[in-house]
Parts: C-alpha cells; structure tokens; sequence
C-alpha cells in the first residue's frame, strides 16, 4: 500500500523494545508496521533495505549509538522522522539529537500517553516533509518561472502559454498553436524562444515531463499509461526525453534510484 508506514525501533533493552511495540501496536491502524532493532548496527542494516517512515532510536547503546546511527543516516543522504529516547535527561544529547533533525526526545520511563503523541506529531511532520520532497522532486524551477509571470506577460505569448497548458496532453505543434495566436509560424517561434528563454519543443516537454514526474510518485500507473496521459503516443519516445532530461529513466526515478 502506497499510504503505509514503517516504524523502526531501536534500543538495546528488550523489554523496552517489546513495550513500546506492544503500546504503537493497540494504537496504530492497520496500515503500520512495527519493525524492532537492538543496536545501531542492525537497525542501519534495516534502514538500508526498507522506507522507514519513523525511527524512535535510544540513544545509549553498545557499538552504534543512536547519535551515531543518526549521523550515519546524514552522510548517506538516508531520510526518516526521528524520536529519541533515553534513560538519560542530559541537555547536551538533546541539542546533538536536534542538531541532526530529531523532532522528539523522550526520557525513560516513558508513558504511553506522551508515546503515542509523540508519534502523532511525528507522523505529522513525516507527511509534510515528503510533500515537501515530492514537491522538489517533480518542480521544474524554469516552468515555476514562467508560472509566476504569466499574468504579466502580454500577448500574444500569454495566449499561446494558455491554450497549450490546457491542451497539454493532445498533440501540439508550431504551427497549429502559431495559427492559433494568429502569427506566421515562424516569427511566433522566435518570438516564443524570446520571451520563455526556451524553444517551443522545450517548453512542451518540460510541461508534459513535470506532469510524468507527479504521476510517477503519485499512482501507480505503468510506464505507458503515464506516458499516454502526458501526450505521448509510445513509451519509448517519452522515455528517451525523459532519460535526456531527468539523467536517469522513468522506472528508476519512481524507485528513488
């Protein structure tokens, strides 16, 4: 399921292991995976092989520390929502936690109430921090550019910019939308390159890629499917744009890879 969570937990104690994942099991619905790791080491194993959405980390244990778990995640770029959890109240690991992204510090013994809130929040703040990465992901900062100036633009670029944003997934040409502003094809196109900074061919692939990209993180649709609802009759052709724009193909950017 693409709206499901995993929760890692991380603590060298089992049974405080086996509290915690005992408290988030009666609390969660049914879409939560509970996974469990008894030092850094192994929960780095784990992080390095699922999407952990949350990683509630003690922060005293033997061989990885969970600051030291934390800062591994930093140098390899891994991202998750962070509670830390310990039997010591010393301010100092707290602004060490929260200098590496933590949004939670709780001292044991922790109650279930304070738990379970903590984990709302932090749930919270994981979804707006992944609308933020998808945003970043899939915006095309030239497009957002354009975006932003298109009330001020005159015509007869700001015309053409409508019509071709609202048939955006038809097939376009030059000349159909140069006929529609009612220029000679071949002054609308420098006037277009003029005015965007861009050909036309480029401005229409990089709207049609923009609404691939959004789709790639969003559905579950194939590869052809998204291909044809962003205006492009065969895979192969929008994959070859999309690999000459993006660096990489359309599978491998859904994967993350």
């Amino acid at each position: 399921m693409m709206n499901s969570k995993n929760v890692l937990i991380v603590d060298d104690e089992q049974n405080t292991r086996r509290g915690i994942k005992r408290t988030l099991e009666g609390w969660a619905e049914e879409d939560v995976q509970i996974l469990s790791a008894a030092n850094g080491k192994e929960a780095l194993s784990i992080l390095e092989q699922e999407k952990v959405h949350l990683l509630i980390t003690d922060i005293r244990m033997p061989e990885m520390s969970g600051l030291e778990l934390l800062r591994m995640l930093k140098n390899k770029g891994m991202q998750a929502v962070v509670i830390i959890i310990s039997s010591y109240s010393e301010f100092a690991y707290a602004q060490e936690a929260i200098r590496l992204g933590v949004v939670n510090y709780l001292v044991k013994p922790i109650s279930k109430q304070k738990l379970i809130e903590a984990v709302q929040e932090a749930f919270i703040k994981g979804a707006d921090l992944e609308r933020a990465v998808v945003f970043e992901k899939v915006i095309d900062n030239q497009l957002v550019k354009i975006d932003q100036a298109l009330e001020e633009m005159r015509d007869p670029i700001k015309e053409a910019l409508t019509y071709i944003n609202e048939h955006i997934k038809q097939q376009l040409n030059l000349s159909d939308v140069a006929n529609y502003v009612h220029l000679n094809t071949s002054y609308f196109s420098v006037l277009f390159k003029e005015q965007m900074n861009m050909t036309f061919s480029e401005y229409i692939t990089r709207r049609r890629l923009q609404n691939a990209k959004s789709l790639l993180i969003n559905t579950n649709l194939s590869i052809e499917e998204i291909s044809l609802r962003v205006g492009y009759q065969t895979s192969k052709y929008f994959n070859k744009l999309f690999k000459e724009y993006e660096g990489t193909t359309p599978s491998k950017y859904r994967k993350g890879d």
